[in-house]
């Protein structure tokens, strides 16, 4: 695990560069590419240390920051063609995943509360460095502080769980339970704003519209799942509290998940829909995980990388039409059917794995998800039959408002895509849909 730790440190050199971008963004790749052969020669995952290790969980997380990473650069040209600190610009995107990649792989409990606290500095740079509006600094205060407040009960939760188990590491924490309501809360509201849970979800939809299309990519396609992740290395620590108040989380991520879909079909800002769907996608994500099922399990962890692709590769396609248009408004990108031709296949493609059609692994993820929830308890069909069809429904709503309808006059010409856009949303599109046909190491890992 250390040598892509080591070439990434030595990657940051290149960064500054002149003309270093393409160069960067190939070794990512090749970096990448190393990272998935290295560990599937074994079928059991042996790269496990006490410092760093990697397991199926911490595997498929790192692998999507690795991809997520070099899309970011590929989608960010247009840093590069106005020379907007494009060198700074490398440099926060390396070590964003130089501190991603160590959350995910460090087997310390202190350790990965230190890196999952860091990674928030470098995507705060990126919202307040290369983000659109001068509302940007609001958001960014927004994401700082409601990050920071939830994750320092974190801390002293940590503390006291080590107090008690006499160690932090997480392997040997299985023989542990503690039943306390306040280390519960203390352990897990971080994660649940991280995540982010309905009602404390509010500096997501601030921080995607502001940020640029690199820091919606990586917000939307890795930094949502730390708090997934956490939950799942901790929930074995918290089994006994988890029995008696996980249903408090279920409900809350369920009405959630509805209401936040309403408030989708109310959008008329690309970027704030795609970002609140990304709530409900959260949501139905986090009351699979609380139900403590196996199918619950699983299924979360496969809606977490179905989702980091799908969700990144929407908001690339809003950036596409922000570039050309220069507004993300629903009023002005209407009709773009015949201003793009060629875009609709891909917000066709996208769109439909946005609302779980096959082929996609997020069909594969919300069945399993719904499977676990309704094992759970019956009560909750109603509420997930809602969050199904409004989910198809701000899916279609925000595919046919933008595709068609009368072309806004003020865009006179038609306007093709670049080789390098299209693919972009190929490299996001495929292992989409190619992930289900090897969906055992997805599926079948706990």
């Amino acid at each position: 695990m250390l040598k892509l730790l080591l070439s990434m440190v030595f990657l940051i050199p290149l960064c500054f560069l002149e003309g270093g971008w393409w160069m960067v963004q190939a070794l990512m790749l090749v970096m990448t590419l190393l990272f998935m052969f290295m560990n599937l020669s074994s079928t059991f995952f042996s790269s496990l240390g006490y410092f760093m290790g990697c397991d199926i969980l911490s595997y498929g997380l790192i692998l999507l920051s690795f991809w997520i990473c070099v899309l970011m650069l590929m989608a960010s040209e247009s840093v590069l063609r106005n020379r907007t600190y494009e060198m700074f610009f490398l440099f926060m995107v390396l070590s964003l995943l130089g501190l991603l990649y160590c959350t995910f792989s460090s087997m310390n409990l202190f350790l990965f509360y230190l890196f999952f606290e860091s990674s928030l500095i470098p995507t705060l740079f990126l919202i307040l460095g290369w983000g659109y509006q001068p509302e940007r600094l609001q958001a960014g205060v927004y994401l700082l502080f409601y990050t920071l407040l939830a994750s320092l009960p974190l801390l002293v939760g940590l503390f006291f769980l080590e107090m008690k188990s006499l160690t932090l590491f997480m392997p040997l924490l299985y023989q542990v339970n503690l039943n306390y309501i306040l280390c519960y809360l203390s352990l897990i509201v971080a994660f649940l704003v991280k995540m982010p849970m309905f009602l404390v979800h509010l500096w997501l939809p601030k921080a995607h519209v502001e940020a640029p299309v690199s820091g919606s990519m990586i917000l939307a396609g890795v930094l949502l799942k730390l708090g997934g992740y956490g939950l799942l290395r901790l929930m074995k620590v918290l089994l006994l509290s988890g029995l008696v108040f996980n249903c408090i989380w279920v409900g809350i991520s369920l009405v959630g998940g509805v209401l936040v879909s309403f408030i989708c079909l109310r959008q008329t800002d690309l970027k704030a829909l795609i970002a609140y769907s990304s709530v409900a996608h959260m949501g139905i994500v986090l009351g699979g995980l609380m139900t403590l099922t196996y199918w619950g399990f699983c299924g979360a962890f496969t809606l977490m990388i179905a989702h980091g692709l799908c969700s990144s590769g929407l908001f690339c396609l809003a950036n596409i039409s922000y570039e050309r248009l220069g507004s993300r408004s629903l009023l002005i990108n209407k009709g773009l059917m015949n201003f793009m031709p060629s875009m609709t296949l891909w917000w066709f493609l996208l769109g439909s794995a946005n609302m779980a059609a096959p082929p996609s692994l997020n069909l594969l993820s919300e069945i399993s998800l719904l499977n676990s929830v309704i094992g759970w308890s019956w009560l909750t069909m109603l509420m997930l039959s809602f969050l199904s069809f409004f989910s198809a429904a701000y899916t279609l709503y925000l595919y046919s408002y933008s595709q068609h309808g009368k072309i806004y006059s003020g865009v006179y010409s038609c306007s093709m895509g670049y080789l390098r856009e299209y693919q972009l949303l190929f490299l996001h599109w495929l292992p989409l849909n190619l992930f289900i046909l090897k969906s055992e190491s997805l599926m079948v890992w706990l």
